[in-house]
């Protein structure tokens, strides 16, 4: 077979086995997310039957996923939510590095580890994935609900800080000069503030460029500016997933809802594309001395993420049950974590198999623990206890 053949044949294999896989996971109730890592753990490298052909292709689809993802949930809300949101969320996004970073950072260095490869395991730690998140929400038909916005406000804020994160770490690593490191964040922080401007003051007439009544032109040009943007603000190292938020905020009424129902389809493939891919690109044979370690961490951390949520959600005066799945809403992490540790893989040796092992074990325990918080049982040993009052 040529190589476009068998490129062709491993993609349609993937893709019907995940159709069975969604289907069986639908059955049972659970999301097809740890079905889909687990799937490409055992078609990538180290697995039962590697598929090398097709790598490339699932590594594009990946990244077009995340894009989606966000582009989708940036078109749920306004640019006035969107600034309201993180006004509120200021004091819980501080809270939120200090509960997630530091702990990370404190792994590595009980591991061995140096400064440079401690900073990255904070990074890894804090950082929620945005893409798992906002699947799950989708999932589980929790996008109105009302402790949403506060998930994503803290979203928004973790990414937007990736912007001055991702340039540090790549400084730390290389070794340049202070003075290069603080240019590298200073250009990533203008060409985050410029997105946002534009997309604040320039939302009407941003909208204004595609018209709601033709599906064809419409996918076509909200697909392409989402990409477009999302390329250039990762060209200096601020997060595509952040530009692609922006972009679904700044397009409003009639045209964003219709952005919204012909990009559902094509945000579905993708972000089944982006699991699989996760798989696929980690090499089984070393996880498994990276278990223990990546267990103690995802225990310590998740606990910490819950807290964080639980926290923001009742300063938000959200009920006790939203607060309780504000806080399993952001245990995931994923595609940053990812990316933190290629960039930091050469700081400790078992720098990336940890980081693969530690987004496995966030992925799978949040997509198990998201419906806990609507169990009668998991409502019932966290109503609060009536108080007696002495007759």
């Amino acid at each position: 077979m040529t190589d476009t053949t068998i490129v062709l044949v491993e993609v349609g294999a993937l893709l019907l086995g995940m159709s069975l896989l969604g289907r069986l996971a639908n059955r049972f109730g659970l999301s097809p997310i740890p079905l889909y890592l687990v799937a490409g753990l055992a078609f990538g490298t180290g697995g039962v039957l590697p598929m090398d052909a097709s790598q490339g292709f699932f590594e594009i689809g990946s990244e077009i996923g995340v894009i989606l993802l966000l582009a989708l949930l940036g078109l749920e809300y306004s640019a006035d939510e969107l600034i309201h949101g993180l006004r509120r969320s200021k004091m819980a996004g501080l809270l939120d590095m200090a509960l997630n970073a530091v702990p990370g950072a404190a792994f590595a260095l009980i591991l061995g580890w140096g400064p440079a490869a401690a900073v990255a395991v904070a990074g890894i730690c804090w950082v929620t994935s945005s893409g798992v998140a906002a699947k799950l929400l989708r999932d589980l038909g929790r996008i109105s609900n009302r402790e949403t916005p506060v998930i994503l406000s803290i979203l928004v804020i973790e990414d937007l800080a990736m912007a001055f994160f991702l340039p540090t770490v790549s400084a730390l690593v290389i070794g340049v000069s202070l003075a290069q490191g603080a240019v590298r964040v200073a250009i990533a922080v203008a060409v985050v503030l410029v997105i946002l401007f534009v997309a604040l003051r320039f939302g009407p007439t941003i909208s204004r460029l595609f018209t709601p009544d033709l599906a064809e032109p419409l996918v076509l040009g909200v697909l392409g500016l989402t990409m477009l943007v999302a390329g250039l603000a990762e060209e200096v190292s601020v997060s595509a997933a952040v530009g692609a938020f922006l972009v679904g905020i700044a397009l409003s009424g009639r045209v964003a809802q219709s952005a919204r129902e012909v990009l559902t389809p094509l945000r579905d493939l993708f972000a089944a594309v982006f699991f699989i891919f996760f798989g696929l690109a980690t090499d089984a044979t070393q996880l498994p001395q990276m278990i223990v370690p990546g267990l103690i961490l995802a225990a310590i951390t998740m606990g910490t993420k819950i807290v964080t949520g639980y926290i923001a959600a009742r300063r938000a005066g959200i009920g006790r049950p939203g607060r309780w799945r504000a806080g399993i809403g952001l245990t995931p992490r994923g595609e940053f974590s990812i990316v933190i540790a290629g960039i930091a893989g050469g700081t400790a040796p078992m720098l990336a198999p940890l980081a693969a092992v530690y987004v496995f074990i966030t992925v799978i325990g949040a997509t198990l623990l998201a419906r806990l918080s609507d169990t009668a049982w998991f409502r019932r040993v966290t109503k609060p206890k009536k108080k007696v009052t002495a007759p």
